[in-house]
């Protein structure tokens, strides 16, 4: 036991002494390892003193966390101006029951066709859109939603537009991955695989992407920025926003660092 509480003061020391250093770089790389004990099991052979107080690593490991999110809100907001991308949306893919109005900046779901022309990058069934700029190094937007349902979305151009397919919706192919936003659930799909989030996010969504590094996230926007979930994987062709909207919905780009 008194081996025990020698051991755990010591790291609430190292971390004391962690929690105050400016090399972000160390501090991840130290932070996991001191948050383990070595040669812990899930099954102790010891029975704890319930007159021992750990006040103190509850303290350290609160301070801790706050500085976590610190870090990582700092180099956050380091990217978020940097890598502010401008896109608008594309009129020759928009189904008809979409309207994009204020520059190509917003897309609503309307209740009659519109009288689009015909086009060969136009969802026909889907009730999608893309975004006309790609997408090829580091980029991030915000968009804000409105409604009850919508896809926020990045896709290759040779998704398949015309049928109501897997092949072309957002997030049920190998050509697209999409965060799905309704009023009862918050999940992520790729390749009609899905994977439920903890939500509900906020209204407004920031979406980042890596193209190199194969890294895309999605983020809740508020006051606070707050990750809802990051994919790794290898992306082989440029990238291109896009978005399916429910009914009574409607979705707007941001622009950059706009309040």
């Amino acid at each position: 036991m008194e081996q025990e509480i020698a051991d755990l003061k010591r790291r609430v020391t190292e971390l004391e002494q962690l929690s105050h250093t400016h090399n972000h770089i160390h501090f991840l790389q130290s932070f996991p390892s001191l948050c383990v004990s070595p040669g812990c099991d899930d099954s102790p052979s010891f029975t704890l003193n319930q007159h021992v107080s750990f006040d103190g690593v509850r303290k350290s490991l609160s301070d801790l966390k706050k500085r976590v999110e610190q870090i990582c809100e700092e180099e956050f907001n380091k990217i978020r101006p940097q890598g502010f991308c401008y896109l608008t949306l594309d009129p020759n893919t928009a189904h008809p029951l979409l309207i994009l109005s204020e520059k190509n900046r917003v897309v609503t779901r309307s209740r009659t066709e519109q009288q689009y022309s015909d086009h060969a990058e136009r969802f026909d069934s889907r009730i999608q859109v893309l975004c006309k700029e790609s997408v090829s190094g580091r980029c991030y937007w915000e968009v804000e939603r409105s409604g009850d349902n919508v896809e926020i979305s990045v896709s290759y151009k040779e998704i398949s537009r015309k049928g109501d397919g897997y092949e072309c919706g957002f997030g049920c192919n190998t050509q697209s991955w999409s965060l799905q936003c309704y009023s009862s659930s918050l999940s992520f799909w790729h390749d009609y695989h899905q994977t439920e989030l903890r939500g509900p996010a906020s209204s407004r969504i920031g979406v980042y992407v890596d193209h190199s590094a194969g890294t895309l996230s999605f983020y809740s926007v508020s006051d606070t920025m707050s990750l809802l979930h990051r994919v790794h994987t290898t992306f082989t062709q440029p990238l291109y926003a896009g978005f399916w909207i429910g009914s009574d919905s409607t979705l707007r780009l941001c622009d950059p660092m706009e309040k």
